[in-house]
């Protein structure tokens, strides 16, 4: 019974949030906005060495003045988070949008990530 007590509320969460695409985890507000001295590339790249062994494969693709990197999920290929990165003349503009956003207990590899690929 307290088992259960306490998966209800992560059961209960997840089964909300369910599965979103792109456009929908953009819509949120962005959980992180920032400014790297590192072109879109570089920050990409970053992400895709950092995020590797959590997220697996994550997709790459130019975006308007920069690029767009979308994080899979951990345990599937529904995406979990949305990077908007934009070209800067010293470097670029970083916007995380994060499906979850509002569940305290996510997983924070993306944000580790995100925070470690700004000076890193």
């Amino acid at each position: 019974m307290k088992w259960g007590v306490l998966f209800l509320p992560v059961a209960l969460a997840m089964a909300m949030s369910g599965c979103a695409n792109v456009s929908e985890i953009n819509e949120s507000l962005p959980t992180m906005s920032v400014i790297s001295g590192k072109k879109p590339h570089e920050y990409a790249q970053c992400l895709v060495e950092q995020l590797a062994e959590s997220r697996g494969a994550l997709q790459v693709e130019s975006h308007k003045d920069g690029m767009r990197v979308i994080v899979p999920a951990k345990f599937s290929s529904a995406p979990a988070a949305v990077f908007d990165i934009e070209d800067r003349s010293t470097g670029s503009s970083i916007k995380l949008h994060e499906r979850m956003s509002n569940v305290p207990v996510r997983p924070k590899d993306v944000q580790k990530a995100a925070n470690t690929c700004i000076s890193g």
